[in-house]
């Protein structure tokens, strides 16, 4: 993984002092709040309906072992013991005082760690994979490309404060996309051309919130080296043309739809011969990023027989076939940890959990691990001898549920719990729908299904693009919940279609049944819930909730 030179380390410690100044002139009233906003917002500092939330950078998904005991710390001496992970492969503490925030991002800074760039109008937290690297089928590793994203992205006084807030993620793999890269201000897919040289297909407006969009492609290949200065491109196009007079119309993917992506193309290409030859990356820049992410010293190791243990141990096999991924190295095994507990808002992971992963980490791979979009945290690199020894510790601590990647593996952002932003809440009806579809011979049967909720229009749950989606709506003060069906953040992107009128909280596991009932009165051998759906289309479904 990256490490930190004496200069990004320098560059980090200014800005814990440079942000602990800032504060103590707010809390002293010598900044207004209006003054104080932006500069707590890039410093990831958000106002929340109790407390400040405070979200920490993890680039592209990627930590240390020492990284998270640091979080878990923090969580404890500065929380409320617990972190909460985000969509964003991010990490959020939902309690700190503010007088505190500094005193935890000088904390932070001793591992390598911050919260720049986490919020306000610039780029976000570059995302992509969470088994970047390590599962077979990759076009190249878009861990290096991430980073040089983030290197470019990282304190650009240009982009410091752009209409809207800025989101890139990464893709490397033909067959599937864990990253919503096309639900991205700018989607970065690692391809090779008809010669076999790995380069770059561009999306550009991509997004979800009040308007899901679709990115559209503005460019099928680009060659490796001139990656920042098309991406460059990109922003300055946005930052001229780009609506500041509306928030709601100030994202890249509106001002793409009003110009046509094939217009918005033209421009951005435009700036492109500016800045082409200024921003070429050298082949000694690519080659110290590859070097960066340079695979681990792997042991030789055969793959192991399970069968006997699979046969004793039917939880086991379970776990096996569904929490882990093939590997692309013989003898190990990609493990996905789950943080959807009944009784735990999903995402959740307290301090004690957090130290645990961390030994983990250390104890069975090579000291890393990854955050997820889905919420969970990833280990990569298993050896497939531990895994038995392994799951034996996750079931003991209540982290061994068999159901990643179905129903109850849900995709739920904080809510009216914790959002000021919210309409409603989103824990307590991803908990109702969690309890009703407890047993693991009934979700298999569903087979594979994303469910996502959001509290408000904002998204942050990415309602739009579960296969089922669900929304939490205001009708005078009280909470129900619109549904929307049909969504998919692959390759194959859609937006889910609203169902029909919304419904009361209490209803949601009744009306989900109902949605899953019909499904499976529907479909075709082989079908998942995405592909009845498309095949069948809506009106089945409306009849049967609305009945």
């Amino acid at each position: 993984m990256y490490l930190y030179t004496d200069f990004d380390q320098q560059l980090v410690n200014e800005r814990v002092a440079q942000f602990r100044d800032q504060t103590e002139r707010y809390l002293a009233g010598k900044l207004t709040e209006d003054e104080y906003r932006p500069l707590r917002l890039q410093n990831g500092l958000y106002v929340q309906r109790y407390a400040p939330m405070l979200r920490i950078a993890v680039p592209y998904g990627l930590m240390n072992s020492k990284q998270l005991r640091k979080l878990a710390e923090i969580s404890k001496a500065y929380d409320r013991g617990y972190a909460h992970v985000s969509t964003r492969q991010n990490i959020q503490l939902n309690w700190p005082a503010l007088e505190n925030v500094p005193d935890i991002l000088a904390e932070l800074a001793t591992v390598q760690m911050h919260a720049i760039q986490t919020s306000g109008n610039c780029i976000r937290n570059t995302t992509t994979d969470q088994y970047a690297g390590v599962i077979a089928g990759e076009i190249a590793d878009p861990r290096p490309t991430c980073e040089l994203i983030r290197q470019w992205s990282t304190f650009h006084p240009e982009f410091a404060f752009l209409p809207r807030k800025f989101k890139i993620a990464v893709s490397a793999l033909e067959e599937i996309d864990r990253a919503a890269t096309s639900f991205h201000d700018i989607g970065v897919y690692i391809v090779k051309n008809a010669a076999g040289e790995i380069g770059y297909k561009i999306k550009v407006g991509g997004g979800l919130g009040r308007t899901p969009i679709i990115g559209q492609v503005i460019r099928e290949f680009l060659p490796r080296e001139d990656l920042i200065a098309y991406l460059d491109a990109v922003l300055r196009v946005y930052n001229l043309h780009g609506r500041r007079d509306n928030k709601y119309k100030a994202r890249i993917k509106i001002l793409v739809k009003a110009l046509t992506p094939e217009v918005f193309a033209e421009k951005v290409e435009a700036e492109f011969l500016h800045t082409k030859d200024a921003l070429k990356i050298s082949a000694e820049t690519l080659q110290k990023m590859d070097q960066v992410f340079t695979p681990f010293t792997y042991q030789d190791y055969a793959d192991e027989d399970l069968e006997a243990l699979f046969a004793e141990h039917p939880k086991f096999k379970q776990w096996f076939n569904i929490n882990t991924n093939a590997h692309k190295v013989k003898g190990y095994r990609v493990v996905t940890i789950s943080l959807k507990r009944a009784g735990v808002a999903p995402g959740d992971v307290t301090f004690e959990e957090m130290n645990l992963i961390a030994d983990l980490a250390d104890q069975y791979t090579f000291g890393e691990l990854r955050t997820t979009h889905e919420q969970n945290i990833a280990l990569v690199d298993v050896p497939q001898k531990d895994l038995f020894e392994l799951w034996q510790t996750l079931e003991q601590h209540n982290m061994a549920r068999a159901h990643i990647g179905f129903i109850t593996d849900i995709i739920c952002c904080p809510g009216g719990d914790f959002c000021s932003l919210a309409n409603a809440k989103s824990i307590p009806i991803s908990e109702a729908i969690s309890r009703r579809f407890e047993d693991l011979d009934t979700i298999y049967n569903l087979g594979h299904l994303d469910l996502n909720i959001s509290g408000c229009m904002n998204a942050c749950g990415h309602h739009h693009v579960g296969n089922i989606g669900i929304l939490g709506v205001d009708k005078k003060g009280a909470e129900f919940y619109q549904i929307t069906l049909g969504g998919n953040a692959d390759h194959d992107a859609s937006i889910g279609d609203i169902l029909g009128p919304s419904f009361a909280a209490e209803a949601m596991p009744d009306v989900i049944d109902e949605i899953l009932n019909t499904y499976l009165d529907l479909r075709s051998e082989g079908e998942e819930f995405i592909d009845t759906y498309r095949r069948v289309g809506i009106q089945p479904f409306k009849e049967r909730a609305y009945a």
